[in-house]
């Protein structure tokens, strides 16, 4: 029985190795990285320091974490991953940034490094189609130490897979999904990819990995966040922030 605050390890092997996959399958994805590095853009013009700490939980082969690094004359990040195959992408794609010291790349759960943190060491805490894939006690444990490390005033950023709420139309844009996977994969004459990727929306659908949209803007309310806004909405694609008060 997998233990609820359990981090697991989803990406490995012919997921892992190939997972840039995911431009293909998901092009709403690639999409939504760009977002959330815009949208820490436009904010970070409204909050009163110049040079920023930044944590990304999952940075997977780097593809958020490219977006993130458009700014890093004004932020240093520090990026966290339990992947070992998706850190070594990482670490290729970006090389020029580890060189320089802008980028820091950490092998680690979410949680166990959010708990080694001080209070109130981030400004920003970002995220992409990483929560989605935590168990839901331990999502919620992961929030509550996001909260902690972030300054007061500071952004939490999550662009990420929210199921919908009404459950029929949900299953729709699932089934749609599972569609479009067929059409990349068996074209491409990868039966095993396509295989793997089916497999983990499984894992994502399942009761205890899927994060509804309404249920997950409730749960940070609770646990203390302030002005939780939902920024971007396609159909499970979502981005949402949130402040520390």
């Amino acid at each position: 029985m997998i233990q609820e605050y359990t981090a697991e390890h989803l990406f490995q092997g012919p997921i892992a190795d190939e997972y840039d996959m995911l431009r293909q399958i998901c092009p709403a994805a690639a999409e939504m990285s760009h977002r959330v590095g815009e949208f820490i853009g436009g904010w970070m013009r409204t909050y009163p320091y110049t040079h920023l700490n930044l944590l990304e939980i999952g940075c997977g082969t780097g593809i958020t974490t490219a977006h993130l690094l458009a700014y890093r004359d004004r932020i240093e990040i520090v990026s966290v991953d339990n992947a070992p195959a998706m850190l070594a992408q990482a670490r290729q794609n970006l090389a020029e940034a580890l060189n320089s010291g802008h980028l820091h790349l950490i092998e680690n759960d979410a949680l166990s490094y959010l708990q080694s943190i001080p209070d109130s060491s981030f400004d920003i805490v970002a995220s992409a189609y990483a929560l989605h894939n935590f168990l839901d006690g331990y999502r919620s444990r992961v929030l509550e130490e996001v909260l902690r490390v972030l300054k007061p005033g500071g952004l939490f950023i999550n662009g990420d897979r929210y199921a919908v709420d009404d459950a029929r139309e949900h299953l729709k844009n699932t089934q749609e999904e599972v569609k479009g996977y067929f059409q990349v994969f068996l074209k491409m004459n990868r039966p095993d990819l396509l295989e793997q990727w089916i497999v983990h929306l499984f894992s994502d659908e399942s009761e205890d990995h899927i994060m509804r949209l309404q249920l997950a803007l409730d749960i940070m309310a609770k646990i203390g966040f302030r002005d939780i806004d939902l920024n971007f909405r396609e159909g499970t694609n979502a981005l949402v922030s949130a402040v520390k008060p």
